[in-house]
């Protein structure tokens, strides 16, 4: 299957409604060239802008669900629109990842399960997500997972338990942790024998210079393609049905002794 990593660049400057027309736009822009497509974690706010989540919090089906499902529809793509700061009128904030289907319908909702901060920053003003997520296309079962998520691998291994082959990671990642960001995409994928799709921004959020550096990495960990530092379309073609045949020349997976069950069959 073909994916496109949209590394959108995000700013102060720009408005998160320009941007979200923009967005749209260049998801329109992959009609034909791919079956999926992955946006970065709150590109219309930008991950550090701590103080514009409020303000600019929506509800699951606000202004960027819109924007989205049609951009999704118009183009024929599953969509991976990156995340949202979500308002629940009957809770706190959300981090909130929506994946479309390709008639423009909400396949899955995910709410960020680790939020950064440290007691402080999306620690303190978002809720916790408690729900793992996966979702199956007719080429793969993705399992979503944003950001932060990254450094915490029995997730990971939760979702592949749950039957994911594809790990989609939708991220505003600081360009001062861009080593970790690489090494950690790779480590996710050879102890999980997944494809990770793994999708930043560009540009700087709240004066936070961001990685970029989209990266798609092979179930052995192998670099199968990276973008550069600022906006890209990073476009690569994969076999989603080269895991099964990985994890079945390699078993390791069945040499689980510790913590979760081995993947279900």
């Amino acid at each position: 299957m073909r994916a496109s990593l949209i590394q959108i660049h995000v700013d102060d400057d720009e408005s998160p409604n320009s941007r979200r027309l923009r967005a749209a736009s260049m998801v329109r822009d992959q009609a034909g060239s791919a079956d999926l497509v992955v946006l970065p974690e709150l590109w219309t706010t930008g991950a550090f802008a701590y103080e514009a989540f409020a303000a600019e919090a929506e509800p699951l089906a606000g202004p960027t669900y819109e924007a989205m499902a049609k951009a999704a529809s118009d183009a024929g793509v599953w969509l991976h629109a990156g995340t949202i700061p979500e308002r629940d009128p009957d809770g706190p904030l959300y981090n909130t990842a929506l994946v479309f289907s390709p008639d423009g319908e909400l396949a899955a909702a995910y709410r960020k399960i680790h939020r950064f901060g440290f007691d402080k920053g999306e620690a303190v003003l978002m809720g916790a997500g408690e729900e793992l997520v996966t979702v199956r296309l007719p080429e793969t079962v993705l399992g979503v997972t944003t950001c932060y998520d990254l450094r915490f691998p029995e997730l990971y291994r939760g979702l592949v338990d749950r039957g994911a082959e594809t790990l989609l990671v939708s991220a505003g990642w600081p360009d001062r942790r861009r080593a970790h960001w690489t090494l950690l995409a790779q480590a996710r994928a050879v102890e999980n024998q997944a494809y990770v799709l793994a999708c930043g921004t560009a540009g700087t959020h709240a004066g936070v210079p961001q990685a970029g550096h989209s990266v798609v990495v092979d179930p052995w960990g192998q670099i199968v393609a990276e973008a550069g530092a600022g906006e890209e379309v990073l476009t690569v073609e994969f076999d989603a049905a080269g895991v099964a045949a990985t994890r079945e020349r390699f078993p390791a997976l069945k040499d689980r002794r510790l913590g979760l069950e081995p993947p279900r069959r």
